[in-house]
């Protein structure tokens, strides 16, 4: 287990955030990531996203994070869905409209065609979201197709980062990213 002694200090917001991910979605043991190196910790941080409780949290910090110019939420589904969808409707509820949108893995062939499902319009200001996040392949597979349907991202943000290199990724690209926590916030090395 995790010395929660020796993990770094947060505001009261991310450290019950912290507190919710490590009492739920941290696993241990020996585990392949999908970049196919090895780990003795996992990370299912939907077991955060999908409690009322945990996204309540995870809202709380997103929340005080994206800018007031955003009105859009979303990412590549399945990670980002009900973290986008949890954060509009806790939203809603304190003023902050955002509509929330998914991007599909693949594009339909038969009803409303393309990858994109639910709200997003052009001209959006989008915030980009994942649930965990190691390479960031997912969150700029989404801004690749938000982008190319004319909204704009203008942030992004995680619940976990795990390998540390979306920051100058997002920097690279133009546009300003901030994780809700880290690995090392978790009392964890960067692994990608």
């Amino acid at each position: 287990m995790t010395d929660v002694g020796n993990l770094p200090p947060l505001d009261p917001a991310r450290t019950k955030l912290r507190d919710h991910v490590l009492a739920h979605a941290v696993k241990r043991g020996s585990f392949t990531l999908k970049s196919g190196r090895q780990s003795t910790w996992f990370l299912d941080t939907k077991q955060t996203a999908c409690r009322a409780d945990g996204i309540l949290l995870v809202a709380d910090v997103a929340l005080s994070m994206i800018p007031d110019s955003a009105t859009a939420i979303g990412g590549l589904t399945m990670g980002a869905d009900p973290v986008a969808f949890g954060i509009a409707a806790v939203g809603a509820t304190r003023g902050f409209n955002l509509r929330s949108f998914s991007v599909r893995k693949e594009a339909k062939d038969h009803g409303v065609t393309g990858r994109l499902a639910g709200a997003l319009q052009p001209g959006d200001k989008v915030v980009i979201t994942e649930d965990t996040v190691t390479r960031g392949t997912s969150l700029f597979e989404a801004i690749g197709v938000v982008r190319a349907y004319g909204a704009e991202p203008v942030f992004i943000t995680v619940i976990v980062d795990r390998g540390g290199t979306c920051a100058a990724m997002a920097a690279e690209a133009g546009i300003a990213y901030q994780p809700m926590l880290t690995a090392p916030d978790l009392g964890f090395d960067f692994n990608s």
